[in-house]
């Protein structure tokens, strides 16, 4: 038997405010905002390759990062890259843009941030 075919088509994050998230998200990636309907807001890559879905929820609850036993954890986490030689400029624009420093790291290829709601991402610097 083949196995059918199955595309990525994007990820979903948990928030209290939506438009805030997208907001967020577009600034820091220079992506588009689409909206598709009233419970569905989404952040696009200009390939059209990347959806970012954003889902409004009244009793939303941020991770905790790190992991602290017993606390809400986190479900998931965002990846990004950038060159090496635009580091300082791309963490300024990523804390401009609304996000924080996470309280710890664990290298230096890669910075982990926590974005408006708590979602921590990272970004990595690889030449």
């Amino acid at each position: 038997m083949s196995r059918p075919t199955i595309k990525f088509a994007s990820v979903t994050l948990d928030c209290p405010n939506q438009e805030e998230l997208a907001n967020f998200y577009s600034a820091l990636l220079g992506w588009e905002k689409k909206r598709f309907d009233e419970e569905w807001l989404a952040v696009i890559s200009p390939d059209g390759n990347i959806c970012l879905l954003f889902q409004e929820i009244s009793d939303y609850v941020p991770p905790v990062w790190p992991n602290e036993p017993g606390r809400q954890q986190q479900m998931t986490h965002l990846d990004f890259s950038a060159s090496p030689a635009d580091k300082e400029a791309v963490i300024k624009h990523a804390l401009e843009c609304g996000a924080t420093l996470s309280p710890v790291q664990y290298a230096d290829f890669y910075t982990i941030f926590k974005d408006p709601v708590g979602h921590p991402f990272c970004i990595s610097f690889f030449g």
